[in-house]
């Protein structure tokens, strides 16, 4: 038996600047795109990767949620501490250039840390914390 991870799901604030992200600098493909009533629900992966996808979402449209609840969820997304994700790529340094010269949010440059991992961090347009490591 083997087990994959399929989909990850990231908040999103809005959906053009996360295609314009994950889409356009990631270089990710657009899998899906579903509209209901004023929200988006885009389904995004890497080309190479058919079945791994992270479902972009609009945030706490559960119907149970209160409104209270979904005011602290979009405090959290807008303070880049709600969600985060870990990618990986072969070239640490040309795939940050390509994200700083796009003009990404940088939190931190490529650097070896002290666990063994070469990573750098950058913030999407919602704030998510996205975390990459370099492939050894």
């Amino acid at each position: 038996m083997s087990i994959t991870i399929h989909y990850a799901f990231l908040p999103h604030t809005d959906a053009q600047a996360a295609l314009g992200f994950y889409r356009d600098i990631l270089g990710f493909e657009v899998r899906q795109d579903v509209g209901y009533e004023n929200m988006r629900w885009i389904t995004v992966g890497p080309p190479d990767q058919p079945g791994t996808s992270i479902v972009l979402h609009p945030p706490a449209v559960d119907p149970g949620v209160t409104e209270a609840e979904r005011a602290t969820v979009m405090e959290l997304i807008a303070k880049g501490a709600y969600t985060a994700i870990t990618l990986a790529t072969d070239d640490l340094d040309g795939l940050f250039a390509r994200l700083e010269a796009a003009g990404a949010d940088v939190v931190q440059e490529p650097i070896d840390q002290d666990y063994g991992v070469r990573d750098c961090a950058f913030r999407d347009p919602s704030g998510n914390l996205i975390r990459i490591n370099q492939l050894t």
